[in-house]
């Protein structure tokens, strides 16, 4: 009896936990759903007019983007975490980590950056005037087209794939590469025959992030005037005041988005890769004379254009308005930055704690159940935002009769004006950043404790706050501090559902840049900066903690 009554209170804690993460997804699945059903709805003459004179221009400017900074990411990427991965040469070590630093500068700050830099008063056209006497063509150094915009996305998004593709090479590809080398093949060989190859499921993992950022971005392309669907939708949102047509926009972007996903699927479902997972870490070649001066000298060239060179320019014009910028509506700005970070943040991690600790069961549901919740981070900012939009509108009619009775009005809009809905957006567009880093925490420390305290008649609950949460606190702070970078650096989705008079760090930046005030956009700019640069110094002190260990 005593047994039956420990497995009845088990199952009910089980299924409480069960019912919390279904009801998170839902939470996160009802938005999209209201965004993809709008392509069933009757549209209006606006739609008519977009698709007859407007769409194929903006569909044909979209996927440009999306394949020319595919292949130039790509090649960044691969060839980089070649070079660092198996060869030995100067500053190595150094760029091992300071080729992920050009993730930390937002590609909207870095369009905005190097336009001015640029620009016929920036200082590369004002040092060859003054210093050389030389007048160049300003068509030459013009990035405000599809070029520049390739530009600035492939130099500040290809660590997506470095990352991924360095990672691979150094820990499951060494037994492969040794013996290329042991059988007297040249590096070039080496890199064309095995290498491309063998990291093919990685390097397309990072180009597929690469792509997701490109569909996501706002700031970038409307300041530089290409017109993609995303600047559509907010073109239609914010200048018509058209929300049916953006979200209709917003639909056919999901179904792209989609598509591109299961293209991707099914070129890895049909080649198969067999790779030793217990492959010991790849010996690097030491490189000697012309060979090591080339690696080192197209690292440090990637990594001046992609972090250093916009770094110490915006320092020196922050120099210039710091006393202009930083005053107590500033405090203010980092405070509300800071402060809807903190709060989304946490929200994620406590429910993706819960979404995790679930699926360790590995049952199909449980498989759907976390694709689900980390569907959010494949969809746009904007996407999310159309979508979380509507819901609270829905619900704020739905509510009309209540607010009526509390003396608000008749048709109120409370809940679509709170910070709420902001909150919401996050929690929808990062919460697989929370997941991932505690998934990948719980898979580390496996079930064998898990299942002594449950033997012991612990329940779920209980087991989860005295064995599980102590031993997957490095993969909480890791989560934390994605969250957390991801969400500051976030200028779509908080354009659209921020409240009234609610600004942050990427807001006030491209309000600055907008108004061509450059120069007071560097210190809201670098603030953004600093956190990213942080996290990253963070994540290698944990990596060498755990080489130590």
């Amino acid at each position: 009896m005593k047994t039956e009554a420990v497995k009845r209170f088990v199952q009910k804690e089980l299924n409480g936990w069960w019912i919390i993460s279904m009801v998170g997804a839902a939470v996160i699945l009802l938005p999209i759903l209201f965004v993809f059903f709008t392509l069933f709805q009757e549209p209006n003459e606006n739609w008519f007019h977009m698709k007859e004179y407007l769409l194929k221009n903006y569909i044909l400017n979209t996927f440009t983007l999306v394949i020319f900074t595919g292949i130039v990411s790509a090649f960044l990427g691969v060839t980089l975490a070649w070079i660092v991965a198996a060869y030995d040469f100067p500053l190595k070590n150094f760029f091992k980590w300071g080729l992920m630093l050009p993730l930390a500068i937002p590609p909207y700050i870095a369009a905005y950056t190097y336009k001015a830099m640029l620009g016929y008063t920036g200082v590369v056209q004002t040092t060859l005037r003054n210093k050389f006497d030389y007048q160049i063509d300003a068509e030459l150094l013009s990035i405000s087209s599809l070029r520049g915009a390739v530009f600035i996305f492939a130099f500040f998004l290809f660590p997506y794939v470095y990352i991924i593709t360095k990672s691979f090479l150094e820990n499951q590809s060494s037994s492969y590469i040794e013996n290329a080398r042991v059988l007297g093949r040249k590096p070039v060989t080496i890199f064309f025959k095995v290498v491309l190859p063998l990291s093919r499921p990685a390097i397309v993992g990072g180009i597929v992030l690469v792509i997701y950022e490109v569909l996501s971005d706002y700031g970038l392309t409307s300041y530089f005037g290409i017109h993609t669907i995303t600047t559509a939708i907010f073109q239609t949102w914010f200048a018509m005041y058209d929300v049916q047509t953006a979200m209709r926009l917003a639909a056919w972007l999901m179904v792209i988005i989609v598509g591109l996903f299961f293209l991707e699927r099914l070129l890895r479902q049909r080649r198969r890769y067999n790779v030793n997972n217990k492959s010991r870490p790849l010996t690097p070649m030491k490189l000697k004379g012309f060979s090591a001066f080339g690696a080192f000298m197209y690292c440090f060239g990637v990594f001046l254009i992609g972090f250093f060179i916009p770094f110490i320019q915006l320092i020196s014009w922050a120099k210039l308005t710091f006393a202009k910028v930083w005053d107590d509506s500033f405090i203010t700005l980092l405070y509300q930055t800071v402060y809807v970070a903190i709060i989304s943040t946490f929200l994620i991690l406590i429910f993706a704690v819960i979404v995790a600790n679930v699926s360790r069961k590995h049952t199909p549901f449980s498989f759907i159940l976390s694709k689900i919740v980390t569907s959010g981070y494949s969809i746009p900012g904007a996407i999310v935002a159309i979508g979380v939009l509507a819901v609270f509108i829905t619900l704020d009619k739905w509510l009309a009769p209540l607010y009526s009775q509390m003396g608000l009005g008749n048709a109120p809009l409370i809940l679509s004006m709170s910070l709420g809905m902001l909150i919401v957006g996050y929690a929808i567009r990062f919460m697989a950043t929370g997941f991932n880093a505690i998934e990948v925490g719980f898979e580390k420390v496996g079930t064998k404790y898990t299942e002594a305290s449950r033997i012991l008649g612990n329940g779920i609950t209980k087991t989860f706050f005295k064995v599980d949460l102590p031993l997957i606190k490095g993969a909480l702070a890791s989560g934390f501090i994605l969250t957390f970078v991801e969400i500051t650096k976030e200028l779509p989705l908080v354009l659209l559902l921020r409240p009234f008079n609610f600004d942050t760090l990427a807001t006030k930046t491209y309000q600055y840049a907008n108004d061509e005030q450059i120069y007071e956009a560097s210190i809201t700019s670098l603030m953004i900066i600093g956190i990213s640069v942080l996290s990253v110094i963070v994540f290698q002190i944990i990596d060498r903690k755990k080489v130590k260990q």
